[in-house]
């Protein structure tokens, strides 16, 4: 069993963003938008920001009380879209409710959409066209990549159907021309296909929800999810103590896929900026 070092990864590719950011000579431009007081968007979005600082990216924080309206959302959207100096726009999920996420995300212009989320960038990942893909899922594929983990021929099973990780992971891997099955809330005999899988991902949300048992060996397990368990220790979907001994690879939490989403964000961003 060999651990993927997320976070060792994701410094890595901040340390030769930087670098690559400071040669162009270009200044880069990211806007966040966060509506509301949720505990976790706050953390995230300072995670982003001190991200941003690293790497020589600006950063603008737009913090909208949870009172605003659709049309006042939507308005900042659009006029962060026609501003030259912003090349990524990020809104922050999930908003309160009696906001419509759909709409004001189809606000974004689909070149500063450096969530990979809007419908453009989603149906070019679905043509296999090159795009803005969603940061979670690429940062899995790096992570992949870095492992010397080719999905090319193997059987990849996700667990979760979202439109920012099980979909979007599911087409990246697709893509990479693994054979690919979605498995959620309706699956029946789920046990059965997981332990098929030479890679399974799990973007659940529930502690401990991947098994041992439900893992073969040899398997490669990446741990998309961010719990708590019981004693309100931050943990996975994945049973990683019992779990890891039976994986080729595996991916801690904390430590795995999160900083490599924020990673992957910066890498989005200055793409959108040398494409201007």
């Amino acid at each position: 069993m060999k651990i993927i070092d997320g976070k060792a990864l994701a410094a890595k590719i901040r340390a030769e963003l930087k670098d690559k950011i400071k040669k162009s000579g270009k200044e880069v431009g990211l806007a966040v938008i966060i509506v509301g007081d949720d505990p976790a968007s706050c953390v995230y979005v300072r995670n982003k920001t001190k991200a941003c600082e690293e790497t020589g990216i600006r950063s603008d924080t737009y913090a909208l009380p949870a009172t605003v309206s659709q049309a006042e959302l939507e308005a900042l959207i659009a006029r962060l879209g026609k501003d030259d100096r912003v090349h990524g726009i990020l809104l922050q999920l999930p908003l309160p409710e009696g906001l419509d996420a759909e709409s004001a995300l189809g606000k974004i212009p689909p070149e500063k959409d450096v969530d990979g989320f809007s419908a453009g960038n989603l149906g070019k990942l679905v043509l296999g066209k090159e795009t803005i893909a969603a940061c979670t899922p690429l940062g899995i594929m790096k992570m992949l990549e870095s492992a010397g983990i080719s999905p090319r021929g193997k059987h990849a099973v996700v667990l979760g159907r979202s439109e920012t990780v099980g979909k979007p992971m599911a087409l990246l891997l697709l893509n990479a021309d693994a054979t690919v099955t979605i498995c959620h809330s309706r699956t029946t005999n789920l046990k059965d296909i997981c332990r098929e899988a030479d890679i399974l991902i799990s973007a659940v949300g529930k502690p401990k929800f991947v098994t041992e048992d439900m893992v073969k060996e040899g398997a490669v397990v990446i741990d998309v999810g961010i719990n708590r368990n019981e004693a309100g220790k931050l943990c996975g979907d994945v049973d990683f103590e019992k779990v890891a001994p039976k994986t080729s690879w595996i991916t801690p939490v904390p430590g795995g896929v999160g900083p490599m989403t924020i990673a992957t964000l910066l890498c989005n961003t200055f793409a959108a900026a040398c494409k201007e």
